[in-house]
């Protein structure tokens, strides 16, 4: 993200544009570039991977506007989009692009990646793509906490629907969401929640487990009663622990080792069960 206190230079919208391809009609509006072709304004230098600056439009504003519009509540700083896209045409695009970099996170890894090929496969030039993300990690950042968003509301949605009878049934819908989820989810198995890019992606005041456990603290919290000082710790360190043997499990196999994710699953309902408040119960069945 463009940092307001970065060197700045001054540029020729006609240059970028023969450079880079098209500007969409948002970026030509609000920069005065349709009155005058020839204007030269000035805007922060943003290096790329590819080693040329790119010039985009947007800001800390438009961050904090994206960061309202998410189910899942993060700083300013979190969000990697230069600038939300309004116009339904450049969401669309936005779109195609993060389509492609999952699929290309699939195909080439997260090294093998580049705003090249993200661009090709997206059918969008590339200059385009820098218009909303400066590098490649800032897509891949924008990916994760769309798919962190999907994690949260389809765990919201699975309360909602299922009869959680105690706290241990809400430990196994987020576990059933977590696998679909790898299984089903493109680039998920690859990146998870940004640990293979950045242990701080998703926010970087925290790690990101650290992230995650926030989350399912409020969302059960919400659901059973239960103070969020009782569950914070708790669930911290329960997320660490499924994150680890969960690992394990989708090395010995892709889909995930059926014995190692039931071993996660008893463990953590095993260790919650000895830190919930006393009006809970203890007394749990195995998950096997």
């Amino acid at each position: 993200m463009s940092d307001p206190e970065s060197p700045v230079r001054m540029i020729n919208f006609r240059r970028v544009r023969d450079a880079c391809g098209h500007f969409d009609r948002e970026t030509v509006q609000s920069t005065g570039f349709e009155d005058n072709p020839h204007r030269t304004v000035v805007v922060p230098t943003v290096e790329h991977p590819l080693g040329s600056p790119a010039a985009a439009g947007g800001g800390r504003s438009a961050a904090r506007a994206g960061s309202r519009d998410r189910g899942v509540a993060l700083p300013a700083e979190a969000t990697p989009l230069r600038r939300k896209p309004v116009q339904q045409r450049s969401a669309q695009r936005v779109e195609k692009m993060l389509v492609a970099c999952a699929q290309l996170i699939d195909e080439v890894g997260y090294d093998g990646l580049t705003t090249t090929l993200i661009a090709e496969r997206a059918g969008v030039a590339v200059g385009s793509l820098y218009q909303f993300f400066p590098d490649k990690r800032a897509v891949v950042q924008e990916l994760t906490l769309r798919n962190l968003d999907r994690f949260v509301r389809t765990i919201s949605a699975r309360f909602e629907e299922l009869e959680l009878e105690h706290w241990w049934d809400a430990v196994g819908a987020v576990f059933d969401v977590y696998l679909t989820m790898h299984r089903e989810v493109p680039a998920f198995s690859r990146l998870h929640f940004g640990d293979v890019v950045d242990l701080r992606l998703l926010d970087p005041g925290k790690d990101n487990n650290a992230v995650i456990a926030e989350q399912l603290t409020t969302l059960i919290s919400a659901r059973f009663g239960i103070e969020l000082t009782d569950l914070a710790l708790p669930l911290a360190v329960a997320v660490e622990a499924a994150d680890a043997i969960l690992h394990m499990a989708f090395r010995r196999d892709p889909a995930g080792d059926d014995a190692l994710v039931a071993e996660a699953k008893e463990l953590v309902r095993g260790y919650l069960s000895t830190r919930m408040p006393a009006d809970q119960p203890k007394h749990l069945p195995s998950p096997r």
